[in-house]
């Protein structure tokens, strides 16, 4: 159904929301791209290099099967998304035409946190006539329409645990546990009639 799919992530891990789905359509031969707006220096704790995000980052996408060359990474300020608007537009836009996706996937237009919601608005903007799924962070989301669901086997969900250690400056956050990974992809699983599943929003739906 699809052929190029584009994530759009606002900070290094946010393709937690969505990498056993990233690893599976990899795994699938499709051609996955990687963007990341931020690789949230100011984030970091101490004790690790400011930049430490970048390589756990490449090390992360690569393991789920993005290929080097379609990764990659901005340095937009964590946090102050919505002063840079009007640039972040712009690069998706640059995006857009270098990559052509016919599916997008950004964070759910419900989720809270200011720098996703710039990411998701204006992916939404950029790519108007492209399929576009919201992927869920559970942290930074009231409420969650899922509506859409995409059955995981095993392997795929061991390779999103795997990405996710990569992000070894972040094993402090409660997200990155693989016990938390792998209870969430039951329930999804368990919604949709499968083992394994993540769920994501429809945003918008083109039928080619």
């Amino acid at each position: 159904m699809f052929s190029r799919v584009l994530f759009l992530g606002a900070h290094t891990d946010d393709e937690f929301g969505c990498s056993g789905t990233l690893a599976r359509f990899a795994e699938e031969g499709l051609d996955v791209h990687y963007a990341a707006f931020s690789s949230c220096e100011e984030s970091v704790p101490a004790g690790f290099p400011r930049d430490v995000l970048v390589g756990e980052c490449r090390a992360a996408a690569l393991r789920l099967g993005v290929p080097a060359e379609n990764w990659r990474l901005l340095s937009y300020r964590v946090r102050h998304f919505p002063e840079h608007r009007q640039a972040i537009l712009e690069e998706l836009v640059r995006l857009r035409e270098r990559v052509r996706p016919d599916l997008l996937l950004v964070p759910a237009t419900s989720d809270i946190h200011q720098d996703h919601q710039v990411v998701c608005n204006e992916g939404l903007r950029a790519f108007k006539h492209v399929t576009v799924l919201g992927y869920e962070l559970p942290m930074n989301t009231v409420t969650f329409k899922h509506a859409c669901f995409v059955k995981l086997a095993e392997r795929h969900l061991t390779r999103k645990v795997e990405s996710l250690a990569c992000y070894e400056s972040q094993k402090f956050r409660s997200y990155t546990d693989a016990e938390f990974i792998r209870g969430l992809a039951r329930v999804r699983g368990v919604q949709a009639g499968f083992d394994y599943a993540e769920a994501f929003e429809v945003i918008r739906w083109n039928w080619r």
